[in-house]
């Protein structure tokens, strides 16, 4: 199929050598480039995880603390201390490159600096439990934020690990055997024409040698004296 397609020429095979050491170049690169990925993946899954179960405890705990500030006082109470915020947040998204990969980073800011403006009720007609559960979800917005720039990151960095893998795997499985067998086949052919070449010169050399010493044996007979 080779033979078909390539033309086994000196040039052709010089060619395919140096695409050859590119490909075994950039295989390394790939490499390494889908360990250190892998690597930085694990540690940022282990990460995820432990900011994901600190997370999902602190939302209990405030939701806990809500089922009681729900018990206590009536609905109606409950949606009119939620009716006008006096706190406001802004998101900002960044990015930052790992390994070619843009994984976002949150930074939230809030209007005011005063803490209490995260209470958007007075304290005389609510519950303390309703107080507590506020609290504990504000305090718990920097993990969310974490973790939400964790669960994205692992999201892309996983992404890019099969796309280089992917990669990988078609350079070490089908670019670079084909061309190794191109260079082989190539090689094999030169040598066939080089062996070709030789043999014919070989012929053709005894035959020059054949004709020279049959053409000065001719001569010396013809220039022999006739005997009576």
């Amino acid at each position: 199929m080779a033979g078909k397609t390539i033309n086994p020429t000196r040039m052709e095979l010089t060619r395919t050598k140096k695409k050859l050491m590119t490909a075994r170049r950039g295989h390394k690169l790939l490499k390494d480039k889908r360990d250190e990925l892998m690597r930085r993946f694990l540690e940022q899954a282990k990460q995820n995880m432990e900011l994901r179960n600190k997370v999902e405890q602190g939302i209990r705990e405030a939701n806990a603390n809500f089922a009681l500030a729900s018990a206590v006082m009536s609905d109606e109470a409950v949606r009119v201390a939620f009716m006008k915020p006096k706190q406001e947040l802004r998101l900002e998204v960044e990015r930052k490159n790992i390994m070619s990969v843009e994984v976002p980073r949150y930074r939230a800011e809030t209007r005011t600096s005063d803490e209490n403006d995260m209470y958007s009720y007075g304290f005389a007609f609510t519950s303390a439990d309703l107080d507590d559960a506020v609290k504990e979800l504000s305090e718990l917005l920097p993990d969310l934020l974490r973790l939400a720039e964790s669960e994205k990151s692992c999201q892309l960095m996983s992404a890019e690990i099969e796309k280089t893998r992917r990669r990988v795997n078609a350079l070490e499985h089908v670019l670079m055997p084909q061309m190794e067998a191109t260079i082989r086949f190539i090689t094999m052919k030169l040598d066939e024409n080089e062996r070709s070449a030789q043999t014919r010169l070989m012929k053709v050399k005894d035959m020059m040698l054949e004709q020279k010493y049959h053409y000065k044996a001719n001569m010396r007979r013809e220039m022999q004296p006739e005997t009576a």
